[in-house]
């Protein structure tokens, strides 16, 4: 008999045996080897196939990156336009796990799991280019303090995803790699800014991969992938290691097929930092001071031993959600899905009710992001964090414009952006920077948690409070190549209270190629278990993902 450990973390444990076909007992059980297929695995599915010796780690990553040849390349039939680079590294290290198996067995809860962050993640052994030519070669010397703690997991960085050059936008584009196109239909854009992210994952060149999100980039490519993205609560995930739009509103989340394991990845990218640019701080006011200790973060922010532990088929058996009719905009086939969802979740017992929220159309309308405040400012320090002794990479602002290493039509925003000295603000410039970062968070809090508390203006009680808010993801659909998608204002909830929200899908189109529409679940501040457990429980009822049909399993003869 084999038996897999029991990994904290670890979704399940299994044994795999061949018995005698008379039932006896038979000293001589083998273990059956599980085929491992690359569309749509999950990490079950891998630790399964490799514990029975249905696949080795090299011939995972053999696979994936034979499907990125075959899938995303220039003058593929697809040419998805995904991946920025392949980690030259990455089949020597599932070559060693191989080596070490034996003794070692599946030992972390992302052994030989193939992750594909975001290239704004610092790879030490890779560039991380932020998706500009600018910083083509810029190799930071360790890891983003996520990625290393996913290698601590297991993990293997497969390579690094291409997306919206600097973060910028919703288009996919940069000037490393060109354009993103959507998995379910290539004349469509994938979103962003994790636009490489969203692609690679839906169209399984990589297991499970990383996004950041400011205004949000991790919700949309998930929305338009069919997949499954976290926004984390602002403060729970460090921030260090991961090039800053706006690190007053930028975190790392996780980008996945399943609930499941977006849980895992979870479990590995949360936890106390003492770096410097970590960003976690003991209260949500930007003037908060940093946390100490790894006693303190987990005093303030709850983080449970494990999300796992919140993967509940019948999560959504008494839960209650709130819904506000306001943020649902005009799309019908948006709407016509969240209607459908909204039947499903109340025929697994959960009560939906329409609530208002206070404030809604200042809140989306009268506050903004601050990426032009923040972006020189926080570019510049992340710039200087490692030594230029071996890369001898740009390090001022100005070197970054004179480099002229990025898309003609981003120069003019660069240019504005240069223009903001947060150290020596305006008086003008100060009054928007403290509206959107004194003033707002306080605002949108107070707004948000009286719908979900269900309370009135005096704080008295209306009924049952709400588990979470649910709005549809997107108001519209995925926009032409080379443009945005209809995504609305309703991204802005997260980022603007700091809360955490999980994009998954709701269901499918009935257009040709049908398409993914994404819902999204807004909860309070550190409590992505609540959201893990709905989601999880939506996905087994409802089964809302369809793979996209133009990225096959390969075959032989491919």
């Amino acid at each position: 008999m084999f038996q897999m450990k029991k990994l904290a973390g670890a979704v399940l444990t299994f044994s795999v045996i061949l018995s005698g076909c008379d039932g006896s007992d038979n000293d001589d059980d083998e273990v059956v080897p599980v085929a491992f297929s690359f569309t749509e695995a999950t990490i079950e599915s891998l630790h399964t196939s490799l514990a029975t010796g249905g696949i080795t780690c090299e011939e995972v990553v053999e696979g994936y990156i034979e499907r990125i040849n075959t899938y995303d390349d220039e003058g593929t039939d697809v040419e998805l336009n995904s991946v920025i680079a392949i980690n030259s590294s990455a089949l020597d290290e599932a070559r060693a796990k191989d080596l070490a198996f034996e003794d070692d067995g599946i030992d972390g809860s992302l052994y030989c799991v193939p992750v594909l962050p975001k290239d704004n993640f610092n790879t030490a052994e890779m560039p991380t280019t932020g998706g500009a030519l600018a910083f083509q070669y810029n190799r930071p010397v360790s890891d983003a303090y996520t990625i290393g703690k996913m290698r601590d997991a297991g993990a293997i960085v497969l390579g690094k995803a291409n997306m919206d050059e600097f973060a910028f936008g919703y288009t996919g584009e940069s000037s490393v790699r060109g354009l993103v196109k959507n998995a379910y239909d290539q004349t469509k854009g994938a979103g962003g800014s994790s636009s490489g992210t969203g692609a690679a994952i839906a169209s399984s060149l990589a297991m499970v991969g990383t996004g950041s999100d400011t205004g949000g980039s991790i919700r949309v490519p998930a929305s338009l992938g069919g997949l499954v993205g976290i926004r984390p609560s602002m403060r729970l995930v460090s921030q260090d290691g991961i090039m800053p739009l706006a690190s007053w509103q930028d975190t790392g989340g996780p980008i996945c097929r399943t609930v499941e394991d977006c849980a895992l990845m979870m479990d590995v990218m949360v936890g106390f930092d003492d770096s410097e640019y970590a960003n976690q701080r003991v209260s949500f006011e930007i003037d908060a001071a940093a946390i100490s200790s790894e006693e303190e973060y987990l005093s303030v922010t709850g983080v449970p031993e494990t999300y796992t532990d919140y993967l509940d088929a019948d999560g959504l058996n008494g839960a209650r959600i709130a819904i506000d009719r306001d943020l649902f905009g005009d799309n019908e086939n948006v709407n016509a899905l969240m209607d459908s969802a909204i039947a499903a979740m109340e025929a697994a017992g959960a009560t939906v009710e329409e609530v208002t929220i206070d404030n809604l159309e200042s809140i989306l309308y009268d506050y903004a992001s601050m990426s032009s405040y923040e972006f020189q400012h926080d570019l510049v320090s992340y710039l200087n964090s490692w030594t230029t002794s071996v890369d001898g990479h740009i390090t001022t602002y100005q070197g970054l414009i004179d480099s002229n290493g990025y898309l003609e039509n981003y120069k003019s925003s660069l240019e504005y952006r240069g223009t903001i000295d947060l150290d020596n603000l305006t008086d003008e410039q100060q009054e928007v920077y403290t509206l959107n970062t004194v003033e707002r968070p306080v605002v949108v809090r107070t707004s948000l948690l009286k719908a979900l508390n269900n309370v009135d203006d005096e704080g008295n009680s209306l009924g049952e409070a709400y588990d979470v808010l649910l709005y549809p993801s997107l108001t519209g659909e995925a926009g032409d190549l080379g443009g945005s998608p209809s995504a609305g204002r309703n991204n802005r909830l997260s980022p603007f209270s700091l809360f955490p929200a999980l994009s998954m899908p709701a269901g499918m189109t009935d257009d040709d190629p049908a398409m993914p529409i994404g819902m999204e679940m807004l909860g309070r501040e550190f409590d992505e278990a609540t959201l893990i457990k709905l989601a999880y429980s939506y996905q087994e009822q409802v089964n809302p993902r369809q793979a996209p049909v133009n990225t096959p399993e390969l075959t032989t003869e491919q």
